[in-house]
């Protein structure tokens, strides 16, 4: 699954592992304090042509992510209290091109509003979770009335996600339902800010391990569900138990996805 980060209104199935804890704390304590830097994602299966996605992240002294590139164009993120209240979307010439306001419940993200600079608004992000405070659905309006919002659910097993489905309605009847297997060692995006994982359009960030298998299947309208491909993922470790590379293998035996990190200690 591809890791599309800070794209805000598509691919709100995040993270939320550490949304358990009743306290607004930027970030889960571990024994190693660091904190991603770079990732590299290679995704070999596209079918035109190879793709690839550089993100770098930059934190303030407090640990708290303020900046992020991703192929090469600027988000911004700003906070208040410890909370992340704002994120500006740049162009590629470094000009605002459009801004995420956030809206809390409690110590709950709840709304994720998107707007262009010119105030007209890309659309809606509305959370739901379960009595541990992990993220089991999201909604996707691209319209006031709301009438075909595309829809996203979670389950979990312990800490991580074990099945994540994806409904899309505007324009077509379409789902997406992934199951997942994983290992027992740190995710990259362990000490990430706990609400901006949940913007990340990502099941990645969601999780504290790494996943070793997925299992994607497809379904047309009100059909069955068709299995599409089987990933298994195999990783290198630094010593601190973080990723630092993994390869996705397909079920015909070819590499998938690449992905490589680099981290830093504040």
């Amino acid at each position: 699954m591809k890791n599309y980060l800070f794209l805000g209104m598509m691919g709100a199935a995040l993270f939320f592992n550490s949304c358990s804890n009743n306290d607004d704390n930027i970030n889960e304590a571990t024994e190693t304090k660091l904190f991603l830097k770079k990732a590299v994602i290679n995704y070999y299966d596209s079918p035109y042509e190879p793709e690839s996605i550089t993100d770098e992240f930059e934190y303030n002294t407090k640990g708290e992510l303020v900046k992020m590139w991703t192929n090469g164009k600027l988000s911004t993120i700003e906070y208040n209290n410890d909370r992340p209240t704002k994120v500006n979307y740049y162009t590629n010439e470094n000009k605002l091109e459009y801004y995420s306001n956030l809206y809390y419940t409690g110590n709950q993200l709840n709304q994720v509003k998107s707007m262009y600079v010119n105030m007209h608004p890309i659309g809606t992000l509305n959370y739901a979770y379960n009595s541990e405070g992990q993220l089991i659905s999201s909604t996707n309006c691209q319209s006031v009335e709301c009438t075909k919002p595309d829809t996203e659910t979670l389950t979990y097993k312990g800490d991580n996600v074990s099945t994540h489905i994806m409904a899309i309605t505007s324009g077509i009847n379409f789902s997406i339902k992934s199951e997942y297997s994983y290992d027992n060692k740190l995710n990259p995006y362990t000490n990430i800010n706990k609400y901006l994982k949940i913007m990340m359009g990502d099941v990645n960030p969601l999780n504290k391990n790494n996943y070793t298998v997925i299992k994607n299947s497809n379904k047309w309208n009100n059909g069955n569900w068709e299995l599409s491909e089987n990933t298994t993922y195999t990783y290198e470790y630094n010593s601190s138990g973080f990723p630092v590379k993994v390869v996705g293998t397909n079920s015909k035996g070819n590499i998938a996805v690449q992905y490589n990190y680099e981290y830093i200690t504040l």
